[in-house]
C-alpha cells in the first residue's frame, strides 16, 4: 500500500482563547432553551463539551488552504471527540493539529485531521472528492446500527436562524448562509453546520439518559445527510450495555432522522459520566 504524502503533514500550533459570552452564545446557537441556566447564564455557567469543536475549527480549514483538497467540493464526512477535562466559562488553550490518517476510497480519499490539547482530542475527517486513487488503504467501514429496536425516541427542533445564529462561533463557509454559495455546493438552499446539528442533538439524548450535557466523555458520527434550518429531526438512541463502557459511564447510539426519511446523522454515538442532573437547573430533564 502506498501512503498519502499528506498523511502525518504537521498543521502546526494555534493558542485559543474564550469567554463566558462564547460559551453561551454556543449553548443557544445549539439549542439550549433560555431557562437552561446552568448552559445559558453567566452565574453558574457550565460550558458544553462539544463548544471545543468551535476552537479547533481552525485546522481543518488550515488543511484545506495548504491544498490537500478542493475546498469547495470537500464534505465533513464524521466527527469524533474525546473530552479529557472540562473547559471553564473562559479561558485559553494551545491546540497542536496533524493530519492522523488519509485513506484511499478511490475516487475520493478521507483526511483525519486531529486537533489535540490538555482538554480535548477532536478529529474532523473530511470526505476530498477526487484525492484518492493513490493506492492507500480504505480504512473501516461505517458502523452498522443496532439490530433492536430503539430505547429512545426524541425530537430535534431546529429553528430558522439557526445556522446564521451559529457562523458566528467561527464557520463562517458561505454555504450556510448564502443561497448562490449552497447551490454552488449542490443544496438547493442554505444548511444547518454538521457540528451544530450534532451538538443540538447531545441536548436531548442526555436528557434521556437522566446525565447533564456537560458531562460527556466521548463522541462520534457520520453526517449522512445535511439538516436544513427549520428541520425537525427524529432522534433515535439505543442504550449501550454497561459492559460496553469503562465504570460509571453512561453511553448511547444514535441516528439522526429529517422528516423526509432523509438519514442526517449515522453511527453516532455518545458516552457520558453518570450523574444525578439538579433539577434546578433544568426544570424540564
Amino acid at each position: 500500500m502506498t501512503a498519502s504524502p499528506w498523511q502525518g503533514r504537521a498543521l502546526g500550533t494555534r493558542t485559543v482563547s474564550w469567554t463566558e459570552r462564547d460559551a453561551i452564545l454556543y449553548a443557544l446557537a445549539v439549542g439550549a432553551p433560555a431557562d437552561r441556566l446552568d448552559l445559558v447564564y453567566e452565574e453558574r455557567l457550565r460550558v458544553l463539551p462539544t463548544f471545543a469543536l468551535t476552537l479547533a475549527q481552525w485546522a481543518p480549514d488550515a488543511l484545506g488552504a495548504l491544498g490537500a483538497f478542493d475546498v469547495t467540493t470537500a464534505v465533513h464526512g464524521s466527527q469524533r471527540l474525546c473530552v479529557h477535562g472540562p473547559l471553564g466559562p473562559s479561558g485559553e488553550l494551545t491546540t497542536t493539529a496533524r493530519v492522523s490518517a488519509v485513506r484511499d476510497k478511490g475516487a475520493a480519499a478521507v483526511f483525519d485531521v486531529e486537533v489535540s490539547c490538555e482538554r480535548f482530542t477532536a478529529t474532523w475527517s473530511i470526505f476530498a472528492p477526487g484525492r484518492g486513487g493513490f493506492g492507500g488503504d480504505r480504512g473501516p467501514s461505517a458502523p452498522r446500527r443496532p439490530d433492536r429496536p430503539a430505547e429512545h425516541a426524541l425530537t430535534v427542533a431546529t429553528h430558522a436562524r439557526q445556522a446564521a445564529l451559529y457562523r458566528l462561533l467561527g464557520d463562517r463557509h458561505a454555504m450556510h448562509i448564502d443561497p448562490g454559495a449552497a447551490k454552488a455546493a449542490g443544496m438547493d438552499r442554505p444548511f444547518l453546520h454538521g457540528l451544530c446539528t450534532l451538538a443540538a442533538s447531545l441536548l436531548p439524548l442526555a436528557g434521556a439518559l437522566g446525565v447533564h450535557p456537560a458531562e460527556l466523555t466521548e463522541l462520534e458520527a457520520r453526517f449522512a445527510a445535511p439538516a436544513f434550518p427549520g428541520d425537525r429531526l427524529g432522534l433515535a438512541g439505543w442504550a449501550e450495555d454497561p459492559g460496553d463502557g469503562a465504570p460509571g459511564r453512561r453511553g448511547v447510539r444514535f441516528e439522526a432522522t429529517a422528516d423526509d426519511g432523509r438519514a442526517v446523522l449515522t453511527g453516532g454515538r455518545a458516552r457520558f459520566r453518570a450523574t444525578t442532573p439538579d433539577r434546578t437547573e433544568n426544570p424540564d430533564a
